[in-house]
């Protein structure tokens, strides 16, 4: 595994579930005020720098278009490079 890997290399080695991914992306939706957002297994993310920096999904939830929104979210946190705690 990468030195820095993103949420989606810890999806494909099985360190993060989809379960843990849906979950995040509903907090981002219910309420992004969350900045060390515990992913899985000692990593955290910090959610409000993930959507800060992916301007598609900043983008996506000013919209009324919730599928586009979940989707949008959900590619910024597997992009994302969580932190191990």
């Amino acid at each position: 595994m990468a030195a820095n890997p993103t949420v989606s290399d810890l999806f494909k080695s099985k360190d993060v579930t989809d379960e843990e991914v849906d979950a995040a992306v509903d907090a981002v939706l219910a309420d992004l005020a969350t900045y060390a957002y515990p992913l899985a297994k000692g990593w955290t993310l910090d959610l409000v720098e993930t959507i800060r920096t992916n301007e598609r999904a900043a983008e996506a939830l000013k919209t009324d278009k919730s599928a586009w929104k979940r989707n949008m979210v959900r590619t910024a946190i597997l992009l994302a490079h969580p932190v191990k705690a």
